[in-house]
């Protein structure tokens, strides 16, 4: 190790966060995202100033929303914390009972309901609750002082009201290999240097939700590491404007809509999602912000956890399954098909599967155990199902809302053509649904359908359902693990008076 390292500001904890201004309101945080000369590229450029760029802002909208429900309903989207003994932002809170999570729960599906898309901060807010328990676990096998730091960086964080992004997926390479059996060891984010003064980290984190518009960024191994790994089981807090940082902002299905004028054809024009690859340079972290350097052996439950609290965080999907089942009930209104018996089947259907989500996510918070350090976690197992039915559900949703949009949605003209002054009125006579109905309602209506299931927010409402917070297969192999078939065995043999032998008894 002590590689050499290009030359870094080796700032500390204290001189870090003294450049962040506390967060009240969603233009503070508007103003605290400008003038951080990050490195930013989006479409083979530069981008000077993220906060303006017409492709970026609907994702940072979306984070304001955030903001604006804490102050708007604070009985739900605050709590009060004990480590400042004030209300905080329930993104910032450490998880202290069961209800804790059911409300987070019906936080994240009345966001949803608000932005119809991701808005940013459930990993966050997951990867804080689940260091909470690693970092002392740590502490009590290896008499580290990891659990210390991380309540002082929670105390800041609360009274900053900054957003933590989580940055766990690596790139992996060859998943036939481990972290340091790869070609190029970056593949895996990892420790490259130690000094007195903190460590320094290279490689990548992909697939980041809200990276760019995170004012912080914890790193946390992805998978379970061995010994030879230790340099990889690393976790820490760097900010968003840390030097050696650089963002390459992912591409959305039709986000060039955005650098169009008007709004109908963007569908969503307000609110949108953000995927970023985030690569560090020899990125500096200071010990107060390190809470894992070499305790391998702890990756693995970490990510176990993580995934527990994450998975049920994809309840936030029913939010944005509400707003399907709204356009699509809207759409076959102005269709003037909404007496039909099938349509109303249709819409039942939506609504059932939306509430079966909504039902495993609660139950899982319902559910809830308390760990050594004192935090709450929820049921691994139903979490696990929450996870599994978004993976399909939505999906489905998704698919009922096409069948009652009509093909429409795909072969609608631009709004552009329905303002030309010869296209337009041949537009709106041949496009005119019930005649009360404006047909620029159908038309946005049809739009929202668009994005949502096709369009840049089908990110946020379908591909990572599928993906996010691992894969279907991923949900699978929890549930296989956690499933218990011996005792379920040992009731059915007992009701069919079977003598239980000594394999289905182990």
């Amino acid at each position: 190790m002590n590689a050499i390292v290009p030359q870094r500001t080796e700032d500390t904890a204290n001189e870090r966060w003294a450049r962040f201004a506390p967060i009240v309101n969603s233009d503070d945080y508007v103003q605290s995202l400008r003038n951080r000369n990050v490195t930013v590229y989006l479409m083979g450029e530069r981008i000077a100033e993220p906060v303006d760029h017409p492709i970026i802002r609907p994702s940072i909208n979306a984070l304001c929303a955030t903001y604006d429900l804490a102050l708007e309903d604070p009985e739900l989207a605050t709590a009060h914390s004990s480590l400042v003994d004030a209300r905080v932002n329930r993104f910032l809170h450490i998880v202290e009972s069961p209800q804790d999570l059911v409300l987070k729960n019906r936080m994240q599906r009345r966001l949803g309901q608000i932005t119809g898309t991701c808005f940013q901060r459930c990993a966050g807010l997951d990867t804080i609750s689940v260091l909470h328990s690693i970092t002392w676990d740590i502490d009590q096998q290896h008499g580290t002082e990891y659990h210390q730091r991380y309540l002082a960086f929670m105390r800041e964080a609360q009274r900053h009201n900054v957003i933590i992004g989580a940055g766990m997926t690596d790139p992996k390479g060859d998943r036939s290999k481990r972290p340091h059996e790869q070609s190029d060891p970056d593949l895996f984010l990892h420790v490259t240097a130690r000094n007195a003064r903190g460590l320094y980290v290279t490689g990548a984190k992909a697939h980041m939700t809200g990276g760019l518009n995170s004012h912080w960024i914890c790193i946390m191994p992805t998978m379970n590491m061995g010994a030879a790994d230790r340099d990889y089981a690393v976790v820490g807090m760097v900010p968003g404007d840390a030097e050696g940082l650089t963002y390459i902002y992912g591409r959305q299905s039709c986000d060039t809509r955005a650098l169009e004028t008007g709004d109908i054809d963007k569908g969503n024009a307000r609110f949108g999602g953000q995927e970023t690859l985030v690569v560090f340079d020899n990125v500096f972290i200071p010990w107060e912000h390190v809470l894992m350097d070499g305790e391998y052996e702890f990756a693995q439950p970490m990510v176990a956890r993580f995934t527990a609290y994450h998975r049920a965080s994809y309840v936030c999907k029913t939010g944005l399954g509400d707003v399907m089942v709204g356009a699509a009930a809207s759409i076959a209104e102005y269709n003037g098909a909404d007496t039909a018996s099938h349509i109303k089947d249709k819409l039942v259907e939506m609504t059932h599967l939306n509430e079966t989500i909504y039902s495993s996510a609660i139950a899982s918070s319902h559910e809830a155990t308390q760990l050594d350090s004192g935090i709450w976690m929820n049921d691994e197992m139903l979490a696990n199902v929450c996870k599994h039915n978004v993976t399909r559900f939505p999906y489905e949703i998704a698919r009922f809302a096409q069948d009652l949009a009509g093909g429409l949605m795909v072969t609608l003209p631009s709004q552009a053509d329905f303002e030309h002054a010869e296209a337009g009125p041949l537009l709106h006579k041949y496009f005119q649904g019930r005649a009360d109905i404006p047909v620029e309602s159908r038309t946005r209506m049809l739009r929202l359908i668009e994005n949502m299931t096709l369009g840049r927010n089908a990110v946020g409402y379908l591909t990572e359902s599928l993906h996010g917070a691992g894969s279907p297969q991923a949900q699978r192999i929890q549930i296989l693990r956690g499933m218990d078939l011996p005792r379920k065995k040992r009731y059915a043999q007992d009701l069919a008076g079977i003598e239980i032998i000594a394999s289905d008894a182990d």
